[in-house]
């Protein structure tokens, strides 16, 4: 009996060692909620990714007569991402879009550049993120519309970004990043430019459970609540399992999934109930 009581406080005392040390992952996967995060695919290792947002929940758009917005689609995503190194990554998607210019062929490029679990082992984590999308949109006749494309270039829409991440502890990690978009057609009273900051986090619950947030803020005198603009902001419970899967419910007032798509037109209100549901299945192969 008494060696018994040994081996279980043993076994204990493993697992409180365990659960205190940092393992090499500051999130569990490259996205938090609307944001990359700091977290690389490994080297050779495709990730095949299904987003989908739904409509309103509450609010005018939203309610019982919607079913509260699971009858409608905002926006859906699908793509692939493949670790070309344990530093750099390339994607590509196809998502519906949710706002004036839609119907987007996206690319992206991601680079880490500082890794808190690598050899040197500096104290953050860093990346830079390129993500450039292209409407596909039908071209308008209107000549005020913003789909009126009279070159092809007025299509394209780009984002670049500086992600910096630390893991505090076994289960606090935090996020930092700042981004700069450009489009190349706006309205007359919009701007081509657009700088925006964010943050993210993510509480460990369990080995297989975690609470994420993040909040994406353009940083413009235009998109203010006054003209019906307001930052992304979502929180969600993620999901693993060892069989390659993460699985992600989220809550956010954004309806795009691209960068190039929530960040300029987030047009929702969370006060107002104009938030949806969300969710991402995420299946990880080796090449």
């Amino acid at each position: 009996m008494k060696t018994g009581y040994l081996i279980s406080g043993l076994f204990f005392l493993v697992w409180i060692l365990q659960s205190g040390t940092l393992q090499s992952q500051t999130f569990q996967d490259r996205r938090v909620i609307n944001a990359h995060s700091v977290e690389m695919l490994p080297k050779r290792k495709l990730d095949l990714r299904i987003s989908h947002r739904f409509g309103d929940m509450f609010g005018e758009s939203g309610g019982w007569e919607t079913f509260y917005g699971l009858e409608n689609a905002a926006d859906i995503l699908i793509g692939a991402e493949y670790g070309i190194s344990n530093n750099l990554d390339i994607g590509i998607s196809r998502t519906k879009g949710a706002g004036p210019l839609n119907k987007f062929l996206n690319g992206f490029g991601k680079l880490r550049f500082m890794d808190q679990f690598g050899p040197k082992a500096p104290p953050v984590s860093a990346v830079l993120v390129g993500i450039f999308s292209y409407s596909t949109m039908k071209n308008s006749s209107n000549p005020e519309a913003l789909s009126n494309f009279k070159k092809a270039s007025h299509r394209w829409v780009s984002t670049g970004q500086l992600i910096i991440g630390r893991k505090f502890s076994s289960w606090l990690s935090l996020q930092a990043l700042a981004s700069f978009t450009h489009r190349n057609q706006v309205l007359e009273e919009d701007e081509n430019d657009l700088f925006s900051i964010g943050f993210a986090g993510r509480i460990r619950i369990s080995r297989l459970f975690g609470l994420i947030a993040d909040v994406n803020m353009p940083l413009s005198g235009y998109r203010t609540a006054e003209n019906d603009f307001y930052p992304a902001i979502g929180v969600g419970l993620e999901m693993t399992t060892g069989g390659g899967h993460v699985f992600q419910l989220n809550l956010t007032n954004a309806r795009g999934l691209s960068e190039n798509d929530y960040i300029p037109y987030t047009r929702s209100d969370w006060g107002e109930g104009e938030f949806r549901l969300g969710f991402t299945i995420s299946r990880l192969f080796n090449l």
